[in-house]
């Protein structure tokens, strides 16, 4: 579990620099990231495999951010992305793209988003994460429950043939 706490804290850092530079390599993100100021990433101990995984995850991240921004704004029109503090708008990005890709339960990348504000960004930022990522998680499940619940054509089609075998059959 401290791997993942690492590699969600790598990639926030990392998601961080890509919006603020653009596309970087991993070696620029490496420089960047691992020999920045934050006294909680311990270059010694971190593994190649771990700063793999943080990249991919900042990449995907990055490259889904128009999804996340365009939920945000859809939440909180007065907060666009452009408005947003940049550590916020990071947390929220990660965060959403692991709720929306389903590599975290809601629970838990929301809560890691909230502990990562409380030490990286303001004091408001916290409730504003927690809020707005509560939402998008809500709204999220609610169109994957009723999505589950909608039959498709297909098998709509096929208990349409059953039922006309079952009236056929007499069963």
């Amino acid at each position: 579990m401290a791997e993942q706490l690492l590699i969600r804290r790598l990639a926030f850092l990392a998601l961080f620099q890509l919006d603020a530079r653009g596309d970087l390599t991993d070696a620029e993100l490496e420089s960047s990231v691992l020999h920045g100021d934050d006294p909680k990433v311990d270059v010694s101990t971190i593994d190649r495999g771990s700063q793999r995984k943080a990249w991919e995850l900042a990449r995907e991240a990055y490259a889904d951010r128009k999804r996340c921004d365009d939920v945000m704004k859809n939440l909180a029109p007065e907060w666009p992305a452009y408005r947003q503090a940049a550590v916020d708008r990071a947390l929220l990005r990660l965060a959403h793209f692991e709720i929306h890709s389903e590599r975290v339960p809601a629970p838990i990348a929301i809560d890691a988003a909230v502990e990562l504000a409380k030490e990286f960004s303001t004091e408001k930022s916290p409730g504003f994460i927690n809020a707005l990522l509560d939402q998008a998680a809500k709204r999220l499940a609610s169109k994957q429950e009723t999505k589950a619940k909608k039959p498709s054509k297909e098998s709509d089609a096929g208990a349409d043939a059953q039922a006309d075998e079952d009236s056929e059959t007499g069963g």
